[in-house]
């Protein structure tokens, strides 16, 4: 089956959503936790704020898998 411009912008979205919105929307959801977050170091805030803001998407997953575990629940 020949590749038709149709099939060629469906991949072309997939590839958008997966390498662009994805991780934009995660690193928003990372920024938006950690600055409404209570965390027990006093400069936790700030050192996972600017860990997210230069490392976007790297980041992000880090927060997520390690940072949330520092938070004052």
């Amino acid at each position: 089956m020949p590749i038709t411009i149709l099939s060629l912008s469906v991949i072309h979205f997939i590839i958008v959503f997966i390498f662009i919105f994805l991780p934009s929307i995660l690193w928003i959801i990372a920024l938006i936790d950690i600055l409404k977050s209570n965390f027990r170091d006093s400069n936790g805030k700030i050192i996972w704020a600017l860990v997210v803001i230069f490392l976007p998407i790297i980041g992000s997953i880090l927060y997520f898998a390690i940072g949330r575990s520092q938070k004052i629940k």
